[in-house]
């Protein structure tokens, strides 16, 4: 009596009913009829309730309360667990009730058995939740996020909320959107003398960042290892599969470290480690979204090899040999293309650390060999299916070499003043949550792993 009083003062989830109930419990199930079948006594109907990518039959008897069954409905039941002749356990229910219809056939974008274009399921942000696929990717989404937290918690990294207002450019490329009220009326009331009318709310230019690395730096300092995961902007003009204007940055910063083979083992050993914890806590809905984009299961042999790492000289050097096989123009000074990226990692039969890049390639931040001042400590992660993964460095924790640069931005004399104040050394990495998500997936389209992507020339909701 205890048990049936308190599945009545909620619901059992799909999930967790398909994982732990017995036949003979009674339970109380809600979700979206997805499929119906009318027989002469009885109605059999699938039900949905999106914590699943299987469904779960629900057989009820016919009746004039259960008429207006029908596909789409939202509807609650309450019943005792059966096994069908399928073997699965299935819902015998004696009492079912409509919450709301589902008026599939007033407008509504879906058809019920048809699989539907991602290019077309992307028009209707606010209703895709309801497609398979998608449902199926943000579990996974879920998972992912949370086997991240557990691995750094478990290492004793502080998470740190970076902001996402920032007056810093990070990288200096200048892909950034700029913040201001909207409101004219709101700045001329806080102008100021000698302030920009536009820069008045701050007093100053300020952006949506680009990245938490420099805020976690000074964190570091004070806090030792730290990470964030949070949602970083650029203002590319690009409409890449593997591009968005709005994406999540997974970043962590590592105290007293100074060797780039050091972070190189972290970055391993976390993405395997992450990834087998996916595939032990999400095995359906990650099986699922491979069939969908590509058609069989990618078993990411990836987390049980060895992976290389090259210098940016032995790279180049397979590149350049290597030539005659690519379509896109090899360039020295600006890196590699993603043809030549997956070339690398083809090549070499696993995923690649690129490291020890040309000074002028990379950013005022990272360190300088003290053997070659051509070059920075510093590495891109290469993995198959998706090209670039993380980019990363040691830091240059030597204030008077960080002055001294040429590409130093302004406005940084905070972060001179974390090493003039008992600098020590750090190094990190950065990772695009998303583009994680399509190497584990294969989805082709980075817009198909957010909840809401946002592109050039597309912010919709």
């Amino acid at each position: 009596m205890l048990l049936v009083k308190r599945f009545y003062s909620g619901y059992q989830r799909l999930n967790n009913i398909m994982k732990k109930t017995k036949p003979g419990e009674r339970l109380h199930v809600k979700g979206w009829v997805q499929n119906i079948r009318r027989l002469k006594k009885n109605l059999f109907f699938d039900l949905n309730d999106g914590s699943t990518v299987r469904r779960f039959q629900v057989v009820i008897a016919k009746t004039p309360e259960t008429k207006d069954i029908s596909v789409g409905s939202n509807i609650t039941a309450i019943g005792l667990i059966q096994i069908a002749p399928n073997g699965q356990l299935e819902l015998h229910a004696d009492d079912v009730k409509v919450i709301a219809d589902g008026n599939m056939n007033d407008g509504y974008p879906f058809t019920p058995k048809q699989q539907h274009p991602p290019e077309y399921v992307r028009e209707h942000l606010h209703l895709r939740s309801r497609v398979d696929y998608i449902a199926a990717q943000m579990r996974l989404r879920h998972r992912a996020l949370k086997a991240i937290h557990d691995y750094m918690d478990a290492l004793d990294f502080i998470q740190i909320n970076t902001p996402v207002l920032t007056t810093n450019d990070c990288e200096g490329a200048g892909e950034i959107f700029s913040v201001k009220p909207h409101s004219s009326s709101i700045l001329k009331e806080m102008a100021r003398p000698n302030i920009p009318l536009e820069q008045s709310y701050f007093d100053s230019n300020v952006f949506l960042s680009v990245s938490g690395q420099l805020h976690l730096e000074a964190m570091s300092y004070g806090l030792g290892n730290t990470y964030t995961l949070t949602p970083a902007f650029r203002a590319e003009n690009c409409k890449s599969p593997l591009h968005l204007s709005e994406f999540y940055m997974f970043e962590a910063e590592l105290a007293f470290i100074e060797e780039i083979s050091a972070l190189t083992a972290f970055i391993e050993k976390i993405l395997k480690a992450i990834t087998i914890k996916i595939i032990e806590t999400a095995s359906e809905d990650l099986k699922f979204c491979q069939q969908k984009a590509l058609g069989v299961n990618n078993e990411l042999s990836w987390v049980k090899s060895k992976w290389t790492t090259l210098t940016y000289d032995e790279a180049l050097d397979i590149v350049l040999a290597n030539q005659q096989k690519f379509k896109t123009e090899i360039t020295p000074t600006q890196g590699f293309s993603k043809e030549q990226e997956l070339f690398l990692v083809e090549h070499c039969a696993t995923p690649v650390f690129v490291v020890d890049w040309p000074t002028n390639q990379k950013p005022f931040y990272m360190k300088v060999v003290r053997t070659n001042a051509d070059r920075v400590h510093a590495l891109d992660l290469l993995m198959p299916g998706v090209g670039e993964l993380c980019g990363g460095s040691i830091r240059e924790n030597d204030e008077k070499r960080l002055r001294k640069h040429p590409q130093l931005p302004q406005k940084l004399e905070w972060y001179l003043e974390l090493r003039k104040f008992g600098g020590v050394p750090t190094g990190g990495f950065g990772m695009g949550f998303e583009r994680y998500l399509q190497l584990l997936t294969g989805v082709k389209n980075i817009r198909d792993v957010i909840p809401f992507p946002r592109y050039p020339h597309s912010c919709r909701m």
